[in-house]
């Protein structure tokens, strides 16, 4: 499979496709066509050096008004890329710097960027080899563009830097003497192109998005298990309540739950209490409003991955050269870091799920155990969901709420979008690992309940699981089980 990058809207879900088929990349003849007479435009351009333009023949940043000479341009270029390579910290991973590749060569390629051709067919074939450049989690303040990470992202197209290849992580140039690729010679414009855009920050923001929609799906089957497990109500499900309130996320999740737990005999049963705690009864709200809020982050991180975001800005059409603020991250830092909040309020409803399983109530045994006292049972999985979830409490704190000027103060407002998105990626790992832990104590519970049945959904999901994790008559390691839960809804899908 081929997919031919052009100007036809990009959505995630086509972008999920691709990435999963591990299709190849290709410009369309409609996007070599803008990405060459944008670059012959600027080539004109240039030929008179009496009008400067920022970044093609001026410095940068605060030294936008020196004039570079027309035979440094080439130097500029490279220059900028080998300074602006200051990034620190852990390495991002793998699948999120190809993602970055994707989406840097999507952007150069509407013809607005002023790049070679084979600049940007080099960022293609790096990912149709998985030839992935080695890129730091710090260092870019999101918004002249993520300057550090994209920086570290285009050193190997100038043999620098180092790239993870075959499993391993070597010096670019070795890989390129492998390959017959020759290291590019930068021209005026494409450092700049290279490192301004937001790429670091949305490949972080799809990575998330994608996997927050499935968590979420797993949050409804695994707080339907915990549900019946708990001998839960359904009626706080029941679509007349929501058409009081109809948010679509609460009217969606409703819907969810009657729908996985039709045919349940746990369910169905009469019930001796008149209502459930909020961790159960409340679900259609919490899960909605995470569901709402997926929905919005998702439409504008597809706006974003279908922008030219670097500057400045060329329009060969309109014989215009406009420095301006595309590469400016606040449009997505702040919907990032709302999704952030959104998702650790999946987490924390799902703790308190665990929590209310392990209390002894409703006729479960206290910790999940036949015999406690001298067994802990289930005890501390519930401590380690509930240091995540406190965990997620501080990664919350948005990021887009702090600015600190650079560049001599002509950078004097910045989005911190990268923090933004590089603390949601790690808040939604806790919230997979959160679920995981819920899914560990509802199935334990559920076997309390025997020998009535769950719906059938559920009980194929139950039954599933035990082959992988079995049912805890006496203390054991639970470390490996807890890991076994995560792979598990990792790799499942009843969605």
């Amino acid at each position: 499979m081929i997919h031919y990058i052009s100007k036809e809207r990009l959505s995630l879900e086509k972008l999920k496709e691709i990435f999963d088929s591990h299709a190849k990349i290709a410009l369309s003849q409609e996007a070599v066509d803008a990405v060459v007479k944008c670059r012959k435009y600027l080539d004109a351009k240039m030929e008179d050096p009496q009008k400067p333009v920022y970044g093609i023949t001026t410095g940068f940043g605060s030294l936008y008004n020196v004039t570079i000479p027309a035979d440094e341009l080439s130097q500029l270029q490279y220059n900028l890329v080998v300074s602006h390579a200051c990034g620190a910290g852990p390495t991002v991973r793998p699948e999120i710097v190809k993602l970055m590749l994707f989406l840097k060569a999507q952007s150069l390629s509407y013809g607005h960027s002023g790049v070679q051709l084979q600049t940007v067919q080099r960022l293609i074939d790096m990912f149709n080899e998985d030839v992935l450049p080695v890129v730091y989690q710090q260092g870019s303040l999101g918004a002249s563009g993520d300057l550090a990470p994209l920086a570290h992202l285009s050193l190997p197209l100038i043999g620098l830097g180092e790239v993870l290849y075959k499993g391993r992580v070597r010096p670019s140039a070795e890989v390129w003497a492998e390959k017959g690729w020759e290291p590019i010679t930068l021209q005026s414009k494409e450092g700049l192109a290279l490192l301004n855009g937001t790429q670091f920050m949305s490949a972080h923001a799809v990575w998330a998005i994608l996997k927050s929609g499935r968590l979420s799906k797993w949050a409804d089957l695994i707080g339907a298990m915990s549900l019946d497990a708990y001998d839960g109500r359904i009626e706080p499900f029941l679509p007349l309540t929501h058409q009081l309130r109809p948010h679509v996320g609460q009217i969606l999740t409703g819907e969810r739950f009657v729908s996985v737990l039709e045919g349940s005999e746990l369910i169905s049963r009469p019930k001796e209490h008149v209502q459930d705690p909020y961790s159960f009864r409340c679900i259609p709200q919490v899960h909605g409003a995470v569901k709402d809020n997926i929905l919005y982050v998702k439409s504008v991180i597809e706006n974003e991955i279908n922008s030219a975001t670097d500057n400045p800005n060329i329009f060969p059409d309109e014989d215009m050269i406009i420095s301006a603020g595309n590469f400016h991250g606040e449009p997505i830092a702040i919907p990032m870091d709302a999704l952030a909040i959104a998702m650790s309020e999946l987490a924390s409803i799902s703790e308190r799920r665990t929590y209310q399983l392990i209390h002894g109530l409703r006729g479960l045994p206290k910790y999940l155990v036949a015999s406690p006292g001298v067994n802990s049972g289930f005890m501390i999985p519930q401590y380690t969901a509930a240091s995540i979830v406190s965990q997620n409490k501080g990664l919350c704190w948005p990021a887009s709420c702090d600015s600190i000027p650079s560049s001599q103060g002509q950078e004097d407002h910045v989005s911190m979008g990268s923090n933004s998105a590089t603390k949601l990626v790690r808040i939604v790992d806790n919230v997979e690992t959160v679920l995981a832990i819920e899914l560990f104590n509802a199935a334990q519970a559920l076997e309390f309940r025997r020998p009535l049945k769950s719906s059938p959904l559920v009980e194929k999901v139950f039954a599933d699981y035990r082959l992988t994790v079995p049912f805890i008559d006496n203390d054991t390691y639970m470390h490996p089980l807890i890991e076994k839960s995560i792979e598990f809804i990792r790799e499942k899908n009843y969605l």
